[in-house]
C-alpha cells in the first residue's frame, strides 16, 4: 500500500485570517538572441538606480530639510497611497510632486510612492445621468485640467447591465471618436432582469461602486484615486476586496500575484521568460477570490501599452496610453463560472484535432531532414509515443519563409510522407519577417507583398524594414484582409511541396533585432509618448517596429499587442482552406480571443529546475486567459539539461495540455531516446499514461470549446472555500478530478502535495487516502509521477498506442472513483478526431456515466458512426468497500476480480460504445 506521511495543515497566506487556514507560497522573486542585452539593460538600470540613490543621499547630507507634509497627506496610510508620479528614470522631488498638486512624504516603505494623490485631488464630476434600455449613460466633466497633455474635459459614461452576471462599463471621449479594439464581442439586446450585482455611482468625485448582492462585498470602488483621461494617458484605480489576485499576463510570476507594490506591464515583447519583464503576450484580465469563496473577474478591452500597479491596500491601478476604458466585469460567483463568462465575451477556444494532444518533438539544430528522420525512427524503435515531428528555422533556405534548404533538407518531402504513412504529423515554424533583400523576381512572397502594398509601412508610406533571421525584412500587415489572402497563397504553394499538418508561428510580437527600423523611428508622440509604461528597454520600439508605423486598421501604436492574434487568425483560416481539417497552430504572442485560433507555448525557457516550476503558473494563467492548449518546452529550450531534470520534466510535461519537448542548437539532444535505459523507460511510461488518458483529455477540450471550461485547472477552482488552495501552484488538476503532483526539485525521492478535503485514489492502483485538507508526503522515485483521482469521478481511458491514431482504435477502460456516498459521474465526447465542426454538425458521440447504489450506468445521449468501431472492455471501480458476491451486466452474471485495496475490476465486456448498459454489483 502506498505510504502517505501526514505533514501539516497549510499555513495561512498573507492577508488571510488564521481561521481560513490558507497558504500562499511565494516563488523566488526565445528570442534565440542571446540574453546578453537583457543583462546589459539590468546593469544600466542598476547603475542609474545607484546614481539616483547617491544623489538623494548627498542632498540629505547637505541638510536638505523639507517642511512637514500637511495633515491631509499624513492622513493617507502608506498602503493606500496611489502613485501620482509613476514616471521611471525621474528623481521625484518635492517640487516636481507638488507641481502636480500631490502629496510628498519621504521615508515610505520599500516600493510605496513618496508622491501620491491627496484624497481631495480634482477628478471628474458626474454631471448628468440618464436611463437607457440597457442601463445608464452619463457625462463626466473635469473642471480642472490634469497634468498630462491633451486632457479630455468631457467623457461619456455607458453602464450596461448585459446579463445577470456581466456588467459592461465604457468610458470614452464624449466629443471625438477614439481607437477601439477591433474584437468581436456580444451585443446585449436587453437589460439583465435579475443581476446578482448592484451599481452605485458617486457624483463628485466620480466613481463606481460595484457590490455583490448576496454578500454586500464591494468588488470595485474607483473613488479611491482620481480618474485621469488624457489623449495618451488613461488611469483609473480601484480597491480590491481581497489580496487574492490572478491573471494579468504575460509574466513570469507565481500564480497568485504579490500586491507588494508590484507593477505588471502589458506590451508584447520578444525576451526569454524571466521575472519582472513584460513578455510575449498581453492579457488585461484579472480574477479575484473574495473572502468566503466567491470570485469575480475584470477585463479591460484595450490593446495599447499599459501597466497595472498592484499595492497592498489591497488595490489596483490601470494605466494605458491610448484607446478607451472599456471594462467587462464577470460576477461568477465561482471561479469556473468567471472564466466561462469571460470567454462568452472573447470567444470559446477552438476544438483541437486529437493528434494535437499527443506528444510532439522538436529541436533547433537537427541540421538536416535526415537527422530529423533518424530521431523519428529512434522513437519508433523504442516504441515511445509520438504524434508529431517539428522543425525549427534551420529547415529554411537562408531562414526565408516558405522555403526549405535544397541540400540539407532535400529529403523533407519524403520525411513528411513517411510520417503520414505511420499515422504521424509534421509541423514547421514560420516567422512573420519576410526577407527584403533578394533580387527582384527571385522571392515571390516579398515581391507580391510589395506589389500589393501588404507590409507595415513607415510614416512616409514605404515598407518598414527591420532585421530578423534572414537579414533585412519587411513585416506583413495582418490587419489588412488582403494580407490574409497573400498568406494563404504562399502557404498553398509551400504545402504543395511539403504537406505540413500544423504551423508554429514565432517571433510575432513582432520581434525585430533592431530598435524600430533600419532608419530608426521618427520623432513624435507615438514613438515617444508623454508617458511610457514600464516596458523592457524603456521604449515602445525596443526590439520591435516603430509605434508610429502605419497599418491598414490603425497605427502600430494601437495594434502592436494584436499582431500575434491577427497572424493566428490568418493562419487558422489558411490551414482550414488548405487541409479542410481542424488546424493546429501554436503562437508565441497572444491576446484575448486567441484561443479561437491557436494554442501557445511559454517561450524560450531554460533547462533549469526553477523554469520547470514556473511552467505550472504559466499554463494555469493561460487557462484563465481562454487558451487551454498551452505548455512549456519540456526539458528546457536554452542550456543543457540533465537526465534527472529531463526525466522529471517529461513527467510534468506529459500533463501539459500541449506536450512538446524542444531544445536549442549547440546543446546535447534531449529527446527520450538519448538517455539511459532507466530514464528512457520512465519517459516512455509517463507518455503511455498520457496516451491512455487521451479520451478524458479530449473530452475536457470539448467542454472548453463548448462552454469555456478550463482543462488544466488550479486547485482553488474546485475548492474555492478552501483558502489553503489559493496560493498553490506546484500542483494542478486536469478538469475536476485528476490531481497532478510533480517533483520539482533535484535529488528528491519523495514529494509533498496538498490534498483538499475528501477521498483521493491513487490513479495506478486505486488505493485511497481520506484527507481532511492536508499536506501529505508521498514516495516519488525517479520513475514515478504521483497522480490521484478525486472521489466521485469517472475517467474514460484507453489502451495506449504509440500514436493517437493507433490508440483511438483500442478498447476503453473506465475508471470509477466512488465517493463516500458511493456515487460517481463522468462523460465522454468522441468523434473522428479531426473533421471541422463535428459537434455543430452532429457528427459525434456523447456518453454520460454515473453510479448510484452499486449500479454503474452508461447512457448514450448522442451517437455517430465513429462509435461503432470502439468497445468498452474494462470497468475498474475504486472504493468498493465490501467484496461483491456477484456482478451483473445488463442482468447477466459476469466474472470479476476484487482486491484488498477495494478495487473491483470487470474485464472482457466487449460493449460497443454506441450501446447503453448497466452493471450492478451485489
Amino acid at each position: 500500500m502506498k505510504s502517505y506521511q501526514k505533514l501539516r495543515t497549510a499555513a495561512p497566506p498573507p492577508g488571510c485570517r488564521l481561521e481560513e487556514e490558507g497558504a500562499a507560497p511565494r516563488a523566488a522573486g526565445r528570442s534565440r538572441l542571446a540574453p546578453c542585452w537583457v543583462g546589459s539593460g539590468l546593469l544600466v538600470a542598476a547603475v542609474l538606480l545607484s546614481a539616483v540613490t547617491v544623489w538623494v543621499l548627498r542632498q540629505v547630507s547637505r541638510g536638505w530639510h523639507l517642511p512637514p507634509p500637511p495633515p491631509k497627506c499624513l492622513a493617507v496610510p502608506q498602503s493606500q497611497r496611489f502613485d501620482c508620479y509613476p514616471e521611471r528614470r525621474v528623481v521625484v522631488t518635492q517640487e516636481l510632486c507638488e507641481s502636480r498638486g500631490c502629496c510628498f512624504v519621504q521615508g515610505a516603505a520599500r516600493g510605496a510612492p513618496w508622491c501620491f494623490y491627496p484624497r481631495d485631488f480634482p477628478s471628474y464630476t458626474l454631471q448628468s445621468l440618464n436611463q437607457t434600455a440597457l442601463g445608464m449613460t452619463g457625462l463626466l466633466v473635469r473642471a480642472q485640467k490634469a497634468y498630462y497633455p491633451r486632457d479630455v474635459g468631457t467623457l461619456r459614461l455607458d453602464v450596461r447591465f448585459e446579463t445577470d452576471t456581466r456588467l459592461h462599463i465604457k468610458i470614452t471621449d464624449a466629443a471625438n471618436p477614439r481607437y477601439e479594439v477591433p474584437l468581436e464581442v456580444p451585443q446585449a439586446t436587453k437589460r439583465a432582469e435579475n443581476p446578482i450585482y448592484s451599481v452605485e455611482l458617486s457624483r463628485e468625485p466620480f466613481g463606481v461602486l460595484l457590490r455583490r448582492r448576496a454578500t454586500g462585498t464591494v468588488l470595485l470602488n474607483t473613488t479611491v484615486a482620481p480618474l485621469i483621461f488624457a489623449n495618451q494617458f488613461l488611469q483609473i484605480s480601484t480597491a480590491l476586496p481581497s489580496p487574492f489576485l490572478y491573471g494579468l499576463g504575460e509574466h513570469r510570476t507565481s500564480l497568485l500575484h504579490s500586491l507588494d507594490w508590484v507593477t505588471l506591464t502589458l506590451w508584447a515583447r520578444d525576451v526569454p521568460p524571466m521575472e519582472s519583464f513584460n513578455l510575449y503576450g498581453a492579457h488585461p484580465f484579472y480574477l479575484v477570490m473574495e473572502r468566503g469563496g466567491d470570485a469575480h473577474g475584470v477585463f479591460l478591452l484595450n490593446s495599447n501599452a499599459m501597466e497595472v500597479a498592484l499595492q497592498p491596500a489591497p488595490a489596483l491601478t490601470w494605466r494605458t496610453i491610448g484607446g478607451i476604458l472599456d471594462f467587462y466585469i464577470f460576477l461568477g460567483p465561482d471561479p469556473n463560472m468567471v472564466i466561462q463568462q469571460y470567454q462568452q465575451v472573447i470567444g470559446f477556444p477552438a476544438m483541437p484535432p486529437l493528434w494535437a494532444l499527443g506528444f510532439h518533438l522538436c529541436r533547433w539544430g537537427y541540421g538536416s531532414s535526415n537527422e530529423t528522420w533518424q530521431t523519428v525512427k529512434a522513437m519508433r524503435n523504442y516504441q515511445i509515443p509520438q504524434d508529431a515531428q517539428w522543425n525549427d528555422i534551420d529547415y529554411m533556405d537562408g531562414y526565408r519563409d516558405f522555403t526549405f534548404d535544397p541540400e540539407k533538407f532535400a529529403s523533407l518531402p519524403s520525411l513528411v510522407a513517411d510520417l503520414h504513412k505511420h499515422g504521424q504529423r509534421y509541423v514547421m515554424i514560420l516567422d512573420p519577417g519576410i526577407s527584403s533583400t533578394n533580387p527582384h523576381g527571385s522571392y515571390r512572397p516579398f515581391d507580391e507583398g510589395l506589389r500589393q502594398g501588404l507590409f507595415i509601412n513607415t510614416t512616409q508610406g514605404q515598407p518598414l524594414i527591420g532585421q530578423v533571421w534572414p537579414g533585412f525584412t519587411a513585416f506583413p500587415d495582418f490587419s489588412n484582409q488582403d494580407t490574409h489572402q497573400w498568406w494563404l497563397e504562399n502557404l498553398q504553394r509551400f504545402h504543395a511541396q511539403v504537406p505540413f499538418d500544423g504551423l508554429w508561428i514565432d517571433m510575432n510580437e513582432p520581434s525585430n533585432f533592431m530598435d524600430g527600423s533600419e532608419e530608426g523611428c521618427p520623432p513624435g508622440d507615438l514613438d515617444s509618448p508623454p508617458y511610457t509604461p514600464a516596458v523592457l528597454g524603456d521604449s515602445l520600439y525596443a526590439k520591435t517596429v516603430c509605434a508610429s508605423a502605419k497599418q491598414s486598421a490603425s497605427v502600430h501604436y494601437n495594434l502592436h499587442n494584436l499582431y500575434g492574434l491577427m497572424e493566428a487568425k490568418a493562419t487558422a483560416s489558411a490551414l482550414i482552406q488548405i487541409r479542410g481539417k481542424r488546424p493546429l497552430i501554436i503562437s508565441r504572442s497572444t491576446f484575448p480571443s486567441q484561443g479561437r485560433y491557436s494554442g501557445h507555448w511559454l517561450g524560450d525557457n531554460q533547462s533549469q529546475w526553477k523554469d520547470m516550476y514556473y511552467s505550472i503558473p504559466g499554463l494555469l494563467s493561460f487557462s484563465l486567459f481562454g487558451i487551454p492548449l498551452v505548455g512549456a518546452d519540456i526539458c528546457g529550450f536554452s542550456g543543457s539539461t540533465s537526465e534527472e531534470l529531463c526525466t522529471r520534466w517529461m513527467q510534468l510535461g506529459a500533463f501539459y495540455p500541449f506536450a512538446r519537448n524542444h531544445n536549442t542548437q549547440n546543446e546535447k539532444a534531449q529527446d527520450p531516446t538519448v538517455f539511459s535505459p532507466a530514464a528512457r523507460t520512465a519517459m516512455k511510461d509517463v507518455l503511455l499514461t498520457r496516451y491512455s488518458l487521451l479520451p478524458f483529455l479530449y473530452t475536457l477540450f470539448h467542454r472548453a470549446h463548448l462552454q469555456g471550461d478550463t482543462v488544466a485547472r488550479p486547485l482553488f477552482f474546485e475548492f474555492p472555500q478552501d483558502a489553503a488552495t489559493y496560493g498553490m501552484d506546484k500542483q494542478f488538476l486536469w478538469g475536476q478530478s485528476l490531481l497532478v503532483t510533480p517533483v520539482l526539485e533535484p535529488g528528491a525521492d519523495s514529494v509533498v502535495g496538498y490534498f483538499p478535503r475528501g477521498v483521493w485514489y491513487d490513479f495506478y492502483r486505486g488505493t485511497s487516502v481520506n484527507s481532511s485538507g492536508e499536506m501529505l508526503k508521498m514516495p516519488a522515485p525517479l520513475d514515478h509521477l504521483n497522480l490521484h483521482v478525486r472521489e466521485g469521478a469517472i475517467l474514460p481511458t484507453q489502451k495506449p498506442g504509440i500514436t493517437s491514431q493507433e490508440s483511438r482504435g483500442n478498447p476503453l477502460r473506465l475508471i470509477v472513483a466512488l465517493s463516500q456516498s458511493r456515487a460517481a459521474w463522468g462523460d465522454l465526447f468522441w468523434d473522428d478526431g479531426e473533421s471541422l465542426d463535428t459537434f455543430e454538425r452532429g457528427s459525434y458521440s456523447y456518453l454520460v456515466f454515473n453510479v448510484t447504489r452499486n449500479v454503474f450506468y452508461s447512457t448514450v445521449l448522442h451517437t455517430s458512426a465513429e462509435a461503432t468501431h470502439i468497445t468498452i472492455d474494462t470497468l475498474s471501480i475504486f472504493g468498493v468497500r465490501e467484496p461483491p458476491s456477484k456482478v451483473l451486466l445488463n442482468g447477466q452474471e459476469k466474472p470479476f476480480s476484487y482486491l484488498d485495496n477495494q478495487v473491483l475490476t470487470v474485464s472482457d465486456l466487449g460493449l460497443g460504445l454506441s450501446q447503453s448498459f448497466s452493471l450492478r454489483w451485489l
